[in-house]
Protein backbone atom coordinates (compact mmCIF):
# COMPACT_ATOMS: atom_id res chain seq x y z
CA UNK A 1 0.00 0.00 0.00
CA UNK A 2 0.94 3.58 -0.16
CA UNK A 3 2.63 5.62 2.59
CA UNK A 4 1.17 5.76 5.90
CA UNK A 5 -0.83 9.44 5.11
CA UNK A 6 -0.78 11.21 8.45
CA UNK A 7 2.15 9.49 10.30
CA UNK A 8 -1.08 7.92 12.67
CA UNK A 9 -2.41 5.06 11.13
CA UNK A 10 -5.92 6.01 11.86
CA UNK A 11 -7.73 8.91 14.24
CA UNK A 12 -11.02 10.43 14.31
CA UNK A 13 -10.63 14.60 14.81
CA UNK A 14 -14.62 16.35 15.33
CA UNK A 15 -15.31 19.81 15.87
CA UNK A 16 -18.27 20.56 17.90
CA UNK A 17 -19.52 24.25 18.24
CA UNK A 18 -17.12 26.68 17.51
CA UNK A 19 -14.05 25.17 19.36
CA UNK A 20 -13.95 21.58 18.67
CA UNK A 21 -13.14 18.72 20.68
CA UNK A 22 -10.65 16.27 19.55
CA UNK A 23 -10.42 12.28 20.27
CA UNK A 24 -8.32 9.65 18.72
CA UNK A 25 -9.09 6.12 17.56
CA UNK A 26 -6.82 3.84 15.45
CA UNK A 27 -9.72 1.77 14.10
CA UNK A 28 -11.52 4.11 11.84
CA UNK A 29 -10.19 6.53 9.14
CA UNK A 30 -10.38 10.50 9.83
CA UNK A 31 -13.40 12.14 9.78
CA UNK A 32 -13.34 15.61 10.25
CA UNK A 33 -15.82 18.49 10.94
CA UNK A 34 -16.19 22.14 11.15
CA UNK A 35 -18.81 23.94 13.30
CA UNK A 36 -21.22 24.64 10.72
CA UNK A 37 -23.38 21.47 10.95
CA UNK A 38 -26.84 22.92 11.76
CA UNK A 39 -26.89 25.50 9.01
CA UNK A 40 -24.80 22.89 6.22
CA UNK A 41 -28.33 20.09 8.12
CA UNK A 42 -30.96 22.35 6.74
CA UNK A 43 -29.61 23.11 3.74
CA UNK A 44 -29.32 19.24 3.05
CA UNK A 45 -32.74 18.66 4.13
CA UNK A 46 -33.69 21.49 1.30
CA UNK A 47 -32.07 19.68 -1.05
CA UNK A 48 -32.98 16.20 -0.34
CA UNK A 49 -36.71 17.33 -0.45
CA UNK A 50 -36.18 19.10 -4.33
CA UNK A 51 -34.62 15.84 -5.36
CA UNK A 52 -37.11 13.25 -3.93
CA UNK A 53 -39.54 15.69 -5.71
CA UNK A 54 -37.65 15.38 -8.56
CA UNK A 55 -37.71 11.62 -7.90
CA UNK A 56 -41.92 11.40 -7.28
CA UNK A 57 -42.37 13.68 -10.66
CA UNK A 58 -40.77 10.53 -12.90
CA UNK A 59 -42.10 8.13 -11.11
CA UNK A 60 -39.26 6.57 -9.06
CA UNK A 61 -39.72 7.13 -5.08
CA UNK A 62 -37.23 6.37 -3.02
CA UNK A 63 -36.27 3.36 -1.38
CA UNK A 64 -33.91 0.68 -0.78
CA UNK A 65 -30.68 0.18 -2.97
CA UNK A 66 -31.44 -1.69 -6.42
CA UNK A 67 -29.57 -5.03 -7.28
CA UNK A 68 -26.51 -4.05 -9.09
CA UNK A 69 -26.31 -3.69 -12.25
CA UNK A 70 -22.70 -5.18 -13.72
CA UNK A 71 -22.13 -4.41 -17.79
CA UNK A 72 -19.13 -6.85 -18.98
CA UNK A 73 -16.46 -5.10 -20.79
CA UNK A 74 -14.36 -7.31 -21.91
CA UNK A 75 -13.75 -8.69 -18.66
CA UNK A 76 -16.00 -11.10 -16.41
CA UNK A 77 -17.08 -10.16 -13.35
CA UNK A 78 -14.58 -12.61 -11.40
CA UNK A 79 -12.09 -10.75 -13.16
CA UNK A 80 -13.37 -7.40 -12.11
CA UNK A 81 -13.61 -8.04 -8.57
CA UNK A 82 -10.38 -9.67 -8.18
CA UNK A 83 -9.14 -6.15 -8.61
CA UNK A 84 -10.69 -4.94 -5.79
CA UNK A 85 -10.33 -5.12 -2.33
CA UNK A 86 -12.82 -7.45 -0.35
CA UNK A 87 -16.39 -5.59 -0.30
CA UNK A 88 -17.17 -4.26 3.25
CA UNK A 89 -21.32 -4.61 3.61
CA UNK A 90 -23.14 -1.03 4.05
CA UNK A 91 -26.21 0.56 5.00
CA UNK A 92 -25.73 4.23 3.64
CA UNK A 93 -27.15 5.62 0.90
CA UNK A 94 -25.24 5.17 -2.61
CA UNK A 95 -22.68 7.36 -3.99
CA UNK A 96 -21.61 8.61 -7.97
CA UNK A 97 -18.44 9.83 -9.23
CA UNK A 98 -17.70 13.56 -10.41
CA UNK A 99 -16.72 15.07 -13.23
CA UNK A 100 -13.15 17.20 -13.96
CA UNK A 101 -10.49 17.77 -15.96
CA UNK A 102 -6.88 17.56 -16.08
CA UNK A 103 -4.74 20.56 -15.11
CA UNK A 104 -2.04 22.01 -13.22
CA UNK A 105 -1.42 24.67 -11.77
CA UNK A 106 0.98 26.83 -13.29
CA UNK A 107 3.09 29.61 -11.59
CA UNK A 108 2.18 32.66 -13.17
CA UNK A 109 0.80 35.99 -12.28
CA UNK A 110 -0.35 37.22 -15.57
CA UNK A 111 -0.96 41.32 -15.95
CA UNK A 112 -2.70 43.56 -18.34
CA UNK A 113 1.24 43.63 -20.47
CA UNK A 114 3.16 40.46 -19.46
CA UNK A 115 2.90 36.97 -18.11
CA UNK A 116 5.36 36.77 -14.54
CA UNK A 117 6.66 33.48 -13.22
CA UNK A 118 6.85 34.27 -9.34
CA UNK A 119 7.70 30.58 -8.50
CA UNK A 120 9.53 27.30 -9.95
CA UNK A 121 10.17 23.80 -9.41
CA UNK A 122 13.50 23.71 -7.18
CA UNK A 123 15.67 20.23 -8.04
CA UNK A 124 13.60 17.00 -8.11
CA UNK A 125 17.08 14.88 -8.23
CA UNK A 126 20.34 14.52 -6.64
CA UNK A 127 23.79 15.27 -7.80
CA UNK A 128 24.05 12.26 -9.71
CA UNK A 129 21.29 13.58 -11.81
CA UNK A 130 18.57 10.73 -10.29
CA UNK A 131 15.63 11.51 -8.56
CA UNK A 132 15.76 10.73 -4.86
CA UNK A 133 12.21 11.19 -3.91
CA UNK A 134 8.92 10.69 -6.32
CA UNK A 135 6.59 12.78 -6.34
CA UNK A 136 3.47 13.17 -3.23
CA UNK A 137 0.07 11.92 -4.66
CA UNK A 138 -2.79 12.69 -3.18
CA UNK A 139 -5.65 9.85 -3.91
CA UNK A 140 -9.15 11.60 -3.60
CA UNK A 141 -12.18 9.30 -3.97
CA UNK A 142 -15.79 9.10 -2.94
CA UNK A 143 -19.34 8.98 -5.02
CA UNK A 144 -20.47 11.22 -8.33
CA UNK A 145 -20.64 14.91 -7.88
CA UNK A 146 -19.50 14.71 -4.34
CA UNK A 147 -16.96 17.79 -4.59
CA UNK A 148 -13.58 15.89 -4.97
CA UNK A 149 -12.65 18.23 -7.65
CA UNK A 150 -13.10 21.17 -5.67
CA UNK A 151 -11.63 19.86 -2.78
CA UNK A 152 -8.78 19.20 -4.66
CA UNK A 153 -8.67 22.91 -6.27
CA UNK A 154 -8.93 24.21 -2.86
CA UNK A 155 -5.94 21.92 -1.91
CA UNK A 156 -4.26 23.32 -4.38
CA UNK A 157 -4.95 27.19 -3.74
CA UNK A 158 -4.12 26.53 -0.02
CA UNK A 159 -1.07 24.71 -0.94
CA UNK A 160 0.33 27.62 -2.75
CA UNK A 161 3.31 25.44 -4.06
CA UNK A 162 4.23 25.68 -8.16
CA UNK A 163 4.14 22.57 -10.12
CA UNK A 164 1.43 20.64 -8.81
CA UNK A 165 -1.19 18.37 -11.12
CA UNK A 166 -4.59 17.19 -10.88
CA UNK A 167 -5.31 14.17 -12.98
CA UNK A 168 -8.88 13.08 -13.33
CA UNK A 169 -10.38 9.46 -13.01
CA UNK A 170 -12.63 10.41 -15.76
CA UNK A 171 -10.35 11.03 -18.36
CA UNK A 172 -9.35 7.46 -18.11
CA UNK A 173 -12.47 5.55 -19.44
CA UNK A 174 -11.70 3.02 -22.45
CA UNK A 175 -13.26 3.48 -25.64
CA UNK A 176 -16.28 1.69 -26.75
CA UNK A 177 -17.35 -0.46 -29.08
CA UNK A 178 -19.82 0.31 -31.87
CA UNK A 179 -22.50 -1.40 -29.51
CA UNK A 180 -21.26 0.08 -25.88
CA UNK A 181 -21.17 3.42 -27.74
CA UNK A 182 -25.15 2.34 -28.47
CA UNK A 183 -25.80 1.48 -25.12
CA UNK A 184 -24.21 5.05 -24.02
CA UNK A 185 -26.84 6.92 -26.41
CA UNK A 186 -29.54 5.39 -24.57
CA UNK A 187 -28.26 5.45 -20.92
CA UNK A 188 -28.03 1.84 -20.69
CA UNK A 189 -24.47 1.46 -20.35
CA UNK A 190 -22.63 1.45 -16.98
CA UNK A 191 -19.61 4.12 -16.47
CA UNK A 192 -19.64 2.83 -12.94
CA UNK A 193 -18.31 0.22 -12.83
CA UNK A 194 -14.55 -0.70 -12.30
CA UNK A 195 -14.22 -2.59 -15.75
CA UNK A 196 -15.17 1.23 -17.81
CA UNK A 197 -11.85 2.26 -16.82
CA UNK A 198 -8.67 1.58 -17.99
CA UNK A 199 -6.57 0.58 -15.16
CA UNK A 200 -3.46 -0.07 -16.81
CA UNK A 201 -3.46 2.77 -18.17
CA UNK A 202 -4.49 4.89 -14.87
CA UNK A 203 -1.32 2.63 -13.04
CA UNK A 204 1.29 3.31 -15.53
CA UNK A 205 0.67 7.05 -16.05
CA UNK A 206 0.79 8.03 -12.28
CA UNK A 207 3.56 6.10 -12.05
CA UNK A 208 5.17 7.95 -15.27
CA UNK A 209 3.91 11.30 -13.00
CA UNK A 210 4.99 10.21 -9.93
CA UNK A 211 8.98 9.64 -11.28
CA UNK A 212 9.10 12.86 -12.89
CA UNK A 213 8.01 11.99 -16.40
CA UNK A 214 6.15 13.73 -18.81
CA UNK A 215 2.58 11.92 -20.03
CA UNK A 216 0.33 11.79 -22.26
CA UNK A 217 -3.02 12.28 -21.02
CA UNK A 218 -6.41 11.15 -22.71
CA UNK A 219 -8.90 13.87 -23.39
CA UNK A 220 -12.36 12.30 -23.20
CA UNK A 221 -15.62 13.93 -24.42
CA UNK A 222 -18.46 13.03 -22.39
CA UNK A 223 -20.83 14.48 -24.92
CA UNK A 224 -19.86 11.55 -27.74
CA UNK A 225 -19.07 9.31 -25.51
CA UNK A 226 -15.71 8.84 -26.86
CA UNK A 227 -11.93 9.77 -26.66
CA UNK A 228 -10.80 12.72 -28.41
CA UNK A 229 -8.05 12.23 -30.97
CA UNK A 230 -5.54 14.85 -29.46
CA UNK A 231 -3.86 14.09 -25.88
CA UNK A 232 -2.87 16.58 -23.20
CA UNK A 233 0.71 16.24 -21.84
CA UNK A 234 1.15 16.92 -18.29
CA UNK A 235 4.55 17.26 -16.51
CA UNK A 236 6.80 18.17 -13.44
CA UNK A 237 4.75 17.56 -10.68
CA UNK A 238 5.99 17.67 -6.97
CA UNK A 239 2.51 16.96 -5.90
CA UNK A 240 -0.02 15.12 -7.65
CA UNK A 241 -3.75 15.16 -6.51
CA UNK A 242 -5.46 12.32 -8.47
CA UNK A 243 -9.33 12.22 -8.42
CA UNK A 244 -11.91 9.48 -8.88
CA UNK A 245 -14.80 7.66 -8.21
CA UNK A 246 -12.75 4.26 -8.57
CA UNK A 247 -9.75 5.95 -6.92
CA UNK A 248 -9.34 3.38 -4.08
CA UNK A 249 -10.68 0.17 -6.37
CA UNK A 250 -7.17 -1.19 -7.09
CA UNK A 251 -4.60 -2.66 -4.99
CA UNK A 252 -2.08 -1.68 -7.62
CA UNK A 253 -3.41 1.53 -7.71
CA UNK A 254 -3.50 1.83 -3.98
CA UNK A 255 -0.05 1.37 -3.48
CA UNK A 256 0.56 4.72 -5.78
CA UNK A 257 -1.28 6.86 -3.46
CA UNK A 258 0.49 8.61 -0.31
CA UNK A 259 -2.39 10.16 1.18
CA UNK A 260 -5.56 9.01 0.49
CA UNK A 261 -9.06 10.82 1.45
CA UNK A 262 -12.81 9.64 0.88
CA UNK A 263 -14.96 12.92 0.15
CA UNK A 264 -18.17 12.04 1.97
CA UNK A 265 -21.39 13.94 0.63
CA UNK A 266 -25.16 13.27 1.53
CA UNK A 267 -26.16 11.66 -1.59
CA UNK A 268 -29.68 13.63 -2.06
CA UNK A 269 -26.46 16.80 -2.37
CA UNK A 270 -25.00 14.94 -5.22
CA UNK A 271 -27.84 13.89 -7.11
CA UNK A 272 -29.15 17.69 -7.38
CA UNK A 273 -25.39 18.28 -8.57
CA UNK A 274 -25.05 15.78 -10.86
CA UNK A 275 -28.46 16.39 -12.56
CA UNK A 276 -27.36 20.05 -12.96
CA UNK A 277 -23.93 19.19 -14.63
CA UNK A 278 -24.99 16.38 -16.80
CA UNK A 279 -27.91 18.75 -18.30
CA UNK A 280 -26.18 21.77 -18.43
CA UNK A 281 -22.67 20.59 -19.36
CA UNK A 282 -23.54 17.23 -21.30
CA UNK A 283 -26.36 17.98 -22.52
CA UNK A 284 -28.53 15.32 -21.02
CA UNK A 285 -32.29 15.14 -20.27
CA UNK A 286 -33.71 14.92 -16.95
CA UNK A 287 -35.15 11.62 -17.47
CA UNK A 288 -31.95 10.03 -18.84
CA UNK A 289 -29.98 10.92 -15.46
CA UNK A 290 -32.28 9.70 -13.16
CA UNK A 291 -33.02 6.67 -15.29
CA UNK A 292 -28.85 6.44 -15.08
CA UNK A 293 -28.54 7.42 -11.67
CA UNK A 294 -31.34 4.65 -10.28
CA UNK A 295 -29.71 1.66 -12.75
CA UNK A 296 -25.73 2.04 -12.43
CA UNK A 297 -24.90 5.17 -9.84
CA UNK A 298 -26.67 4.13 -6.59
CA UNK A 299 -26.04 0.22 -7.41
CA UNK A 300 -22.25 1.04 -7.82
CA UNK A 301 -22.00 3.05 -5.18
CA UNK A 302 -22.79 0.50 -2.82
CA UNK A 303 -21.04 -2.43 -4.20
CA UNK A 304 -17.97 -1.05 -5.64
CA UNK A 305 -16.92 2.58 -4.32
CA UNK A 306 -18.52 2.99 -0.11
CA UNK A 307 -16.94 -0.26 0.73
CA UNK A 308 -13.48 1.76 0.13
CA UNK A 309 -14.08 4.73 2.40
CA UNK A 310 -12.16 1.97 5.29
CA UNK A 311 -8.61 2.34 3.22
CA UNK A 312 -8.81 6.10 3.24
CA UNK A 313 -6.33 7.85 5.75
CA UNK A 314 -8.96 10.94 6.37
CA UNK A 315 -12.91 11.09 5.41
CA UNK A 316 -13.95 14.71 4.66
CA UNK A 317 -17.36 14.77 5.11
CA UNK A 318 -19.64 17.80 2.85
CA UNK A 319 -16.61 18.27 0.83
CA UNK A 320 -15.36 22.07 0.20
CA UNK A 321 -17.35 22.70 3.02
CA UNK A 322 -15.13 21.51 5.63
CA UNK A 323 -12.50 23.89 5.75
CA UNK A 324 -11.21 22.41 8.86
CA UNK A 325 -10.18 19.53 7.18
CA UNK A 326 -8.69 20.59 4.20
CA UNK A 327 -6.43 22.99 6.64
CA UNK A 328 -5.51 19.67 8.13
CA UNK A 329 -4.27 18.23 4.39
CA UNK A 330 -2.85 20.69 3.31
CA UNK A 331 -0.33 21.11 7.01
CA UNK A 332 0.48 17.45 6.66
CA UNK A 333 1.55 18.08 2.61
CA UNK A 334 4.03 21.01 3.55
CA UNK A 335 5.57 18.80 5.92
CA UNK A 336 5.88 16.13 3.57
CA UNK A 337 7.44 18.72 0.49
CA UNK A 338 9.88 20.01 3.06
CA UNK A 339 11.21 16.00 3.62
CA UNK A 340 12.03 16.70 -0.07
CA UNK A 341 14.20 19.47 -0.39
CA UNK A 342 17.32 19.25 -1.93
CA UNK A 343 20.83 20.98 -2.35
CA UNK A 344 22.12 20.43 -5.32
CA UNK A 345 24.41 23.19 -6.22
CA UNK A 346 26.52 23.22 -2.73
CA UNK A 347 26.97 19.11 -3.53
CA UNK A 348 28.09 19.96 -6.91
CA UNK A 349 30.81 22.13 -5.63
CA UNK A 350 32.24 19.57 -3.61
CA UNK A 351 32.03 16.69 -5.81
CA UNK A 352 33.98 14.68 -8.74
CA UNK A 353 36.70 18.15 -9.09
CA UNK A 354 39.76 15.75 -8.97
CA UNK A 355 39.17 13.56 -12.18
CA UNK A 356 40.69 14.81 -15.18
CA UNK A 357 38.22 16.08 -18.26
CA UNK A 358 35.76 13.62 -19.50
CA UNK A 359 36.12 12.33 -22.45
CA UNK A 360 32.67 13.14 -23.72
CA UNK A 361 33.90 16.75 -23.74
CA UNK A 362 35.00 18.34 -27.33
CA UNK A 363 36.34 21.84 -26.89
CA UNK A 364 36.85 23.73 -30.45
CA UNK A 365 40.52 24.36 -31.30
CA UNK A 366 42.30 27.30 -29.75
CA UNK A 367 43.40 28.89 -33.33
CA UNK A 368 44.56 32.43 -33.02
CA UNK A 369 41.49 33.49 -34.86
CA UNK A 370 39.32 31.45 -31.60
CA UNK A 371 41.95 32.60 -28.98
CA UNK A 372 41.58 36.75 -30.66
CA UNK A 373 37.57 36.80 -30.30
CA UNK A 374 38.05 35.21 -26.64
CA UNK A 375 40.21 38.10 -25.92
CA UNK A 376 37.67 40.49 -27.05
CA UNK A 377 34.61 39.41 -25.51
CA UNK A 378 36.32 39.07 -22.19
CA UNK A 379 37.93 42.44 -21.67
CA UNK A 380 35.50 44.06 -19.44
CA UNK A 381 36.38 47.51 -21.96
CA UNK A 382 34.83 45.86 -24.75
CA UNK A 383 31.77 47.79 -26.31
CA UNK A 384 28.52 45.84 -26.11
CA UNK A 385 28.55 46.55 -30.15
CA UNK A 386 31.87 44.48 -30.28
CA UNK A 387 31.01 42.16 -27.78
CA UNK A 388 27.55 40.81 -29.68
CA UNK A 389 29.57 40.90 -32.90
CA UNK A 390 32.29 38.27 -31.99
CA UNK A 391 30.07 36.69 -29.93
CA UNK A 392 27.90 35.42 -32.86
CA UNK A 393 30.99 34.50 -34.75
CA UNK A 394 32.07 32.24 -31.33
CA UNK A 395 28.62 31.02 -31.45
CA UNK A 396 28.38 30.09 -35.29
CA UNK A 397 31.92 28.38 -35.29
CA UNK A 398 30.62 26.46 -31.56
CA UNK A 399 27.73 25.24 -34.08
CA UNK A 400 29.37 24.06 -36.95
CA UNK A 401 31.75 22.40 -34.48
CA UNK A 402 28.84 20.89 -32.75
CA UNK A 403 27.14 19.09 -35.90
CA UNK A 404 30.16 18.11 -37.41
CA UNK A 405 30.00 15.44 -34.24
CA UNK A 406 26.27 14.21 -35.07
CA UNK A 407 26.19 10.62 -36.59
CA UNK A 408 26.62 10.63 -40.20
CA UNK A 409 26.13 8.02 -42.99
CA UNK A 410 27.36 7.26 -46.42
CA UNK A 411 25.77 8.38 -49.27
CA UNK A 412 25.65 8.51 -53.34
CA UNK A 413 24.52 11.22 -55.71
CA UNK A 414 24.84 12.08 -58.74
CA UNK A 415 26.40 15.62 -59.82
CA UNK A 416 25.48 17.42 -62.70
CA UNK A 417 27.68 16.30 -65.38
CA UNK A 418 26.42 12.72 -64.53
CA UNK A 419 28.92 12.00 -62.33
CA UNK A 420 28.30 9.76 -58.87
CA UNK A 421 29.72 10.86 -55.57
CA UNK A 422 30.62 9.48 -52.86
CA UNK A 423 29.30 11.69 -49.96
CA UNK A 424 27.92 11.69 -46.51
CA UNK A 425 23.98 12.44 -44.85
CA UNK A 426 23.08 13.50 -41.39
CA UNK A 427 21.60 9.94 -40.34
CA UNK A 428 19.32 10.63 -37.70
CA UNK A 429 15.49 12.01 -38.07
CA UNK A 430 15.84 15.89 -37.06
CA UNK A 431 17.82 18.23 -34.82
CA UNK A 432 15.61 20.42 -32.37
CA UNK A 433 17.78 23.14 -30.54
CA UNK A 434 16.92 24.14 -26.93
CA UNK A 435 17.87 27.24 -25.29
CA UNK A 436 17.99 27.68 -21.68
CA UNK A 437 16.56 31.14 -21.46
CA UNK A 438 17.75 34.45 -21.21
CA UNK A 439 21.37 33.80 -22.37
CA UNK A 440 21.28 30.27 -24.58
CA UNK A 441 18.64 32.27 -26.30
CA UNK A 442 21.08 34.59 -28.32
CA UNK A 443 22.55 31.04 -30.18
CA UNK A 444 19.36 30.34 -31.93
CA UNK A 445 20.18 32.39 -34.74
CA UNK A 446 23.77 30.59 -35.09
CA UNK A 447 21.30 27.26 -35.06
CA UNK A 448 18.93 28.46 -37.61
CA UNK A 449 21.81 30.21 -40.23
CA UNK A 450 22.72 26.96 -40.42
CA UNK A 451 20.03 24.15 -39.29
CA UNK A 452 17.26 24.47 -41.97
CA UNK A 453 13.63 24.24 -40.68
CA UNK A 454 15.03 23.46 -37.21
CA UNK A 455 12.71 23.57 -34.42
CA UNK A 456 13.26 25.19 -30.96
CA UNK A 457 12.46 24.58 -27.65
CA UNK A 458 13.13 27.10 -24.51
CA UNK A 459 13.65 26.33 -20.73
CA UNK A 460 13.44 28.79 -18.24
CA UNK A 461 15.80 28.43 -14.95
CA UNK A 462 16.61 31.12 -12.94
CA UNK A 463 18.26 31.05 -9.37
CA UNK A 464 16.14 31.22 -6.35
CA UNK A 465 18.20 34.44 -4.24
CA UNK A 466 17.38 32.48 -0.96
CA UNK A 467 18.48 29.12 -1.52
CA UNK A 468 21.19 29.63 -4.26
CA UNK A 469 19.39 26.56 -5.76
CA UNK A 470 17.97 26.51 -9.46
CA UNK A 471 14.56 26.84 -9.76
CA UNK A 472 12.21 25.55 -13.31
CA UNK A 473 9.83 28.23 -14.22
CA UNK A 474 8.65 27.47 -17.71
CA UNK A 475 9.54 25.24 -20.35
CA UNK A 476 8.56 24.80 -24.35
CA UNK A 477 9.29 21.60 -26.18
CA UNK A 478 8.47 20.77 -29.74
CA UNK A 479 6.38 17.20 -30.10
CA UNK A 480 7.98 14.33 -30.28
CA UNK A 481 11.01 15.80 -29.39
CA UNK A 482 12.10 12.38 -27.76
CA UNK A 483 12.91 11.82 -31.49
CA UNK A 484 15.19 13.94 -32.33
CA UNK A 485 18.76 14.86 -31.72
CA UNK A 486 19.17 17.95 -29.21
CA UNK A 487 21.54 20.70 -28.95
CA UNK A 488 20.94 22.54 -25.69
CA UNK A 489 22.07 25.91 -25.57
CA UNK A 490 23.49 28.06 -22.76
CA UNK A 491 26.24 30.60 -22.61
CA UNK A 492 27.92 29.97 -19.66
CA UNK A 493 28.18 27.08 -17.39
CA UNK A 494 29.91 27.48 -13.78
CA UNK A 495 28.76 24.76 -11.32
CA UNK A 496 26.66 22.95 -13.99
CA UNK A 497 23.37 23.43 -11.96
CA UNK A 498 20.47 24.93 -14.61
CA UNK A 499 22.51 22.43 -17.33
CA UNK A 500 21.76 19.63 -14.64
CA UNK A 501 18.06 20.51 -14.44
CA UNK A 502 17.61 21.31 -18.43
CA UNK A 503 19.01 17.94 -19.29
CA UNK A 504 16.50 16.03 -16.64
CA UNK A 505 13.98 17.79 -18.21
CA UNK A 506 14.87 16.87 -21.46
CA UNK A 507 15.49 12.68 -20.09
CA UNK A 508 11.83 13.64 -18.26
CA UNK A 509 10.38 13.95 -22.00
CA UNK A 510 12.57 10.89 -22.98
CA UNK A 511 15.02 12.21 -24.93
CA UNK A 512 18.02 9.49 -24.75
CA UNK A 513 20.99 10.55 -23.23
CA UNK A 514 23.74 9.98 -26.27
CA UNK A 515 21.13 12.33 -28.23
CA UNK A 516 21.87 15.58 -26.12
CA UNK A 517 24.65 17.88 -27.08
CA UNK A 518 25.33 20.67 -24.51
CA UNK A 519 26.73 23.73 -26.39
CA UNK A 520 28.15 26.57 -24.74
CA UNK A 521 30.83 29.52 -25.17
CA UNK A 522 32.58 28.91 -22.18
CA UNK A 523 32.85 26.60 -19.03
CA UNK A 524 34.00 26.24 -15.86
CA UNK A 525 36.00 22.80 -15.36
CA UNK A 526 33.25 22.16 -12.26
CA UNK A 527 30.74 22.65 -14.45
CA UNK A 528 31.88 20.09 -17.13
CA UNK A 529 32.70 17.50 -14.40
CA UNK A 530 29.23 18.07 -12.89
CA UNK A 531 27.51 17.51 -16.11
CA UNK A 532 29.54 14.24 -17.00
CA UNK A 533 29.52 12.71 -14.32
CA UNK A 534 25.43 12.49 -13.56
CA UNK A 535 24.89 12.02 -17.59
CA UNK A 536 28.28 10.40 -19.12
CA UNK A 537 26.63 9.95 -22.42
CA UNK A 538 25.59 13.59 -23.06
CA UNK A 539 28.02 15.39 -25.24
CA UNK A 540 29.59 18.65 -23.66
CA UNK A 541 30.94 20.99 -26.74
CA UNK A 542 32.68 24.38 -25.91
CA UNK A 543 34.91 27.21 -27.38
CA UNK A 544 36.72 27.28 -23.96
CA UNK A 545 36.71 25.52 -20.49
CA UNK A 546 38.47 28.15 -17.55
CA UNK A 547 39.71 25.87 -14.65
CA UNK A 548 38.45 28.03 -11.41
CA UNK A 549 34.62 29.16 -9.73
CA UNK A 550 35.26 31.47 -6.85
CA UNK A 551 32.77 31.43 -3.74
CA UNK A 552 29.75 33.38 -5.70
CA UNK A 553 29.76 30.50 -8.88
CA UNK A 554 31.19 32.57 -11.03
CA UNK A 555 33.50 31.44 -13.47
CA UNK A 556 37.45 32.24 -12.91
CA UNK A 557 38.85 34.45 -15.23
CA UNK A 558 35.68 33.79 -17.18
CA UNK A 559 33.46 36.79 -19.59
CA UNK A 560 31.24 38.38 -16.85
CA UNK A 561 27.47 38.08 -16.96
CA UNK A 562 26.89 37.19 -20.39
CA UNK A 563 23.10 38.17 -20.73
CA UNK A 564 23.64 41.45 -19.22
CA UNK A 565 26.44 42.18 -21.38
CA UNK A 566 24.56 41.06 -24.27
CA UNK A 567 21.43 42.84 -23.68
CA UNK A 568 22.40 45.59 -21.92
CA UNK A 569 21.16 45.63 -18.34
CA UNK A 570 22.78 45.69 -14.92
CA UNK A 571 23.75 42.43 -13.48
CA UNK A 572 22.35 41.87 -9.72
CA UNK A 573 25.45 41.60 -6.97
CA UNK A 574 24.85 38.27 -6.68
CA UNK A 575 24.20 36.76 -9.79
CA UNK A 576 25.83 33.43 -10.59
CA UNK A 577 27.50 32.31 -14.67
CA UNK A 578 24.78 29.15 -14.63
CA UNK A 579 21.81 31.60 -15.39
CA UNK A 580 20.40 34.69 -15.41
CA UNK A 581 19.65 35.06 -11.41
CA UNK A 582 16.89 37.69 -11.82
CA UNK A 583 15.67 38.18 -15.63
CA UNK A 584 12.17 38.22 -16.69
Amino acid sequence: MGGSGLGLSRFILLAVGAVGTCCFSPPSPARIRDGRGSQRAAGCRALAQRAQGWERRWGRERGPPLTPVNLCLGNSSAESLDRLYPAVGSTKPPRKRTTSQCKSEPPLLRTSKRTIYTAGRPPWYNEHGTQSKEAFVIGLGGGSASGKTTVATMIIEALDVPWVVLLSMDSFYKVLTKQQQEQAASNDFNFDHPDAFDFDLIIATLKKLKQGKSVKIPIYDFTTHSRKKEWKTLYGANVIIFEGIMAFADKELLKLLDLKIFVDTDSDIRLVRRLRRDISERGRDIEGVIKQYNKFVKPAFDQYIQPTMRLADIVVPRGSGNTVAIDLIVQHVHSQLEERELSVRAALASAHQCHPLPQTLSVLKSTPQVRGMHTIIRNKETSRDEFIFYSKRLMRLLIEHALSLLPFQSCTVQTPQGQDYEGRTYSGKQITGVSILRAGETMEPALRAVCKDVRIGTILIQTNCNTGEPELHYLRLPKDISEDHVILMDCTVSTGAAAMMAVRVLLDHDVPEDKIFLLSLLMAEMGVHSVAYAFPRVKIITTAVDKKVNDLFRIIPGIGNFGDRYFGTDAPPDWSDDEDALST
